[in-house]
């Protein structure tokens, strides 16, 4: 075979491999992966700047004479368990990893959310115009973190229906491509449990205009 039929033999090997790749959803998969990974850079910017805030918040609190140190106790160590977990790359392909990074997550939220029910107590504080300006970032950093979570679902979701679906499925077992973790509600074992209905007892009489 001279060297012209060679090259022509080799251009159409690589055409029809690039083919038979781009069919099996390879380049899918590629796009995608990226997509989640963009998502997922963003979901942990905005914890990032909620844990910035954290501290002046929380020297605010400390300024407010008799403020319940429980509460404040509890959101500095939230906020470093949140913060002590390497939110790298590979978390999203570890299960075990991503729970204790959402769970911890999830502590901060709760204990930032009592520390701002807690402080309506507290007149000074209500008063007080560096506390309300450090609220008032907090609440929209809250606001950012939920939309950014429901884009990081939302592309996990159509990635790991392409890993799953037929055949691209098959791609995935090839090239490693495993089904990522998402985000779960903390409470999905109360609110996916179906509500109790009791016919036992009659229904309570309307009350009477």
């Amino acid at each position: 075979m001279d060297r012209s039929r060679a090259r022509a033999a080799l251009a159409a090997l690589v055409l029809g491999a690039a083919a038979l790749m781009s069919g099996c959803g390879y380049n899918d998969f590629q796009r995608m992966d990226e997509e989640v990974k963009a998502s997922w850079s963003e979901v942990l910017n905005q914890y990032q700047r909620r844990a910035d805030l954290v501290p002046n918040l929380v020297n605010t609190v400390k300024g407010e004479a008799n403020f319940e140190q429980e509460t404040l106790t509890r959101v500095v160590e939230a906020r470093a368990k949140a913060t002590s977990i390497q939110a790298t790359p590979e978390l999203i392909n570890n299960p075990e990893a991503f729970q204790k990074f959402q769970a911890a997550q999830g502590e901060l939220s709760g204990a930032l959310s009592r520390l701002l029910v807690v402080s309506e107590q507290y007149p000074n504080l209500k008063a007080n115009q560096g506390f309300q300006d450090l609220r008032v970032q907090l609440e929209g950093t809250e606001n950012r973190i939920t939309v950014a979570r429901n884009r990081y679902i939302k592309t996990v979701a159509d990635y790991n229906v392409l890993a799953r679906s037929f055949p691209t499925n098959l791609t995935a077992k090839i090239f490693s491509y495993e089904v990522k973790p998402n985000f779960t509600v903390q409470n999905e074992a109360q609110i996916s449990a179906p509500p109790t209905v009791d016919f036992s007892k009659p229904a309570a009489p309307a009350a009477s205009k």
